[in-house]
């Protein structure tokens, strides 16, 4: 049990199966890493990182959240800031500095710390952790505004309050006499404009070689993660930490280029973050012990509600008024701000450096930050969607079904869909074909679904599934392939194929999506059909008209397409595990001639119900 590989082995199971069950009991997943780190840790003691790590654990975690902010910059696209870019800069321009002073003073005169722990301790809670509001708006739903206010507010704090830390630190050091003053200005002036110039540099340079081919398509992954790892550690050359300013930089000058790899690279980004994200959430909470835990009194129970019910809300409601964010959006984002890795991390160096230095209390530092990040996750991770939909800041009460074409019968299915009270979008590059969805008000998107501007005017957490339906076999798998990982890739669907192809044609099967019915019609079977009649046909089960009864007053050439949950969910039958149950609506394809008795069954269903 002492053998560091099987322990490195059991933190990164751990981690995953806390993001799995996270997944499936639809919590914040750094909740359950929490309760992981502390039973492997103070629990358990079997993972105690300062000694099976020793002097590689901090720069280990230092090169780690560099790389989540990296990730996290990749994710910031401008055209997403162009209605909320006032308030972002008041937030970080002057609610960053309002948060660092205001809860210093708290943790002094509430807390009960020294000065020195009590200013650093208020510029790294400046952070608001991207590693955390990224999982909580996916399921949150959120409108555009607010999640994007909330996104760059996280990603683009967290360097900056690492950066407020690292100037507090040095300061303390002047004032105690360990450090000369003279040339500390001078320091953090060169730092700045190294780490921001050293990572548009950097990124622009990137840029130039994965376009122009200098770097083969295997490697441009594993190159641009060395060259992000070389870019913080140059900087922190200059000041410590400043490196973290630097990546995100790079980040956010990377996500606004027109690389056509980026897609891919995203993804990778994303898949090491998840993992490195889990693991050093279950170090930094292994690292706490009994001690820690003691040290956390009534008074800082004060200090924690101080920080959540007047310091976020003065600074926030001051920085934005009269930015152009709603009274809605500035609510929200002032009672949201859950503190994730990043803080966890810097505290933890800076406690470890402020003690080393002499400061008596600094090792209550990383106990606080800690209780204010398990307070912000668990409070601010279940009354996120319940505050949104109070304020009506959501984008949508369910999600829908998103189109990819638009023949007639697939305008009837939306036309369906949308009585239903079902979210439905037709997206299509032909007007005429949309022109009748439209007169129909059926929300469209007029142009290709596969463009950039789609990518930014589509957001794809208002839909829970994709069905390609145009004539193209080759472009409906293209779509599929390209929305596979937004959306998950049992949740996107396509035509079938034609029983004429050949193997010469046939596309490999590590592209597309599932065939849309459970007999993989083609494009041209229901175009015929749609002309011969054919409809769509909504009908509830319930306890007297059951499935099986469904189907027997069906023509058995009819398709059962899908069917709608209570809920909303939408579940199609080409993918289904189960059938529809009591007070499921079913949708249909149905023959003319059986049209009358379809929609007769329907009357006494919904008569019965």
């Amino acid at each position: 049990m002492h053998d560091i590989g099987l322990k490195i082995a059991l933190i990164g199971v751990m981690g995953m199966g806390a993001q799995w069950l996270a997944w499936r009991l639809r919590l914040p997943a750094i909740v359950l890493l929490l309760l992981a780190g502390v039973l492997a840790g103070p629990a358990t003691g079997f993972v105690n990182p300062t000694e099976d790590f020793g002097a590689i654990y901090r720069p280990l975690v230092s090169l780690a959240v560099a790389i989540i902010l990296f990730e996290g910059g990749l994710t910031l696209n401008f055209k997403e800031i162009s209605e909320t870019s006032t308030a972002v800069r008041r937030i970080i321009i002057i609610g960053g500095p309002m948060v660092w002073v205001m809860t210093a003073l708290s943790a002094h005169y509430i807390g009960g710390l020294s000065w020195p722990t009590a200013v650093v301790l208020g510029a790294i809670l400046v952070v608001t952790g991207p590693t955390v509001i990224t999982p909580l708006l996916r399921q949150a739903q959120l409108a555009a505004r607010p999640a994007s206010l909330l996104k760059w507010e996280a990603i683009v704090n967290d360097p900056i309050g690492a950066l407020f830390a690292v100037v507090a630190f040095e300061v303390i050091l002047v004032l105690i006499g360990q450090h000369q003053g003279g040339s500390l200005a001078y320091v953090v002036a060169a730092a700045f404009v190294v780490a921001v110039a050293g990572g548009y540099l950097a990124a622009r340079a990137i840029h130039w070689a994965f376009v122009r081919g200098v770097v083969p398509e295997f490697l441009k992954a594993p190159i641009l993660l060395a060259t992000v790892l070389l870019a913080y550690a140059l900087t922190n050359l200059v000041l410590e930490e400043a490196g973290l300013l630097t990546v995100t930089v790079m980040g956010i000058v990377l996500a606004n280029t027109r690389i056509a790899s980026l897609a891919e690279m995203r993804r990778f980004k994303e898949t090491i973050t998840v993992f490195l994200v889990s693991g050093i959430f279950i170090l930094l909470t292994a690292s706490l012990t009994v001690d820690d835990f003691r040290s956390l009194d009534w008074r800082a129970v004060l200090f924690v509600g101080s920080v959540l019910f007047v310091v976020r809300p003065l600074a926030i409601m001051t920085a934005t008024a009269g930015s152009g964010a709603t009274l809605a959006e500035r609510t929200l984002s002032s009672w949201i701000a859950p503190r994730g890795v990043v803080a966890v991390a810097v505290s933890g160096l800076f406690g470890g450096a402020l003690a080393d230095a002499g400061i008596a209390d600094a090792n209550r530092m990383v106990a606080f930050t800690f209780a204010v990040v398990v307070t912000t996750i668990v409070l601010h991770g279940f009354t996120l969607g319940p505050l949104a939909s109070l304020l009506n800041l959501k984008s949508a009460d369910k999600p829908g079904l998103l189109i990819a074409g638009g023949p007639r019968w697939a305008i009837d299915l939306a036309r369906k869909l949308r009585d239903m009270d079902v979210p439905v979008m037709i997206a299509d590059p032909n007007w005429n074909h949309i022109a009748e969805a439209r007169l129909s008000e059926i929300p469209v998107f007029y142009g290709d679904i596969l463009s950039e501007e789609a990518h930014h005017s589509i957001d794809p957490k208002r839909f829970s599934t994709l069905i390609a339906v145009t004539d193209n076999d080759a472009y409906n798998s293209l779509v599929c392939t390209d929305f596979a990982p937004e959306l998950g890739r049992s949740h996107v669907y396509q035509l079938g194929r034609g029983a004429d192809q050949s193997k010469r044609m046939s596309l490999n099967f590590t592209l597309g999506g599932r065939p849309l019915t459970e007999d993989g019609v083609d494009f041209r079977a229901l175009r015929e059909r749609h002309w011969q009649g054919w409809t769509f046909q909504a009908t509830k089960l319930s306890d007297e008209f059951d499935y099986d009864a469904y189907l027997k007053s069906r023509a058995e050439e009819t398709i059962v397409l899908l069917w709608v949950k209570p809920s909303g969910k939408i579940v199609f039958a080409a993918g289904a595990t189960g059938t529809p149950s009591v007070d499921d609506r079913v949708v249909s394809f149905t023959p003319a001639r059986d049209r009358r008795a379809a929609a007769s069954n329907e009357t006494a269903s919904q008569e019965k119900a």
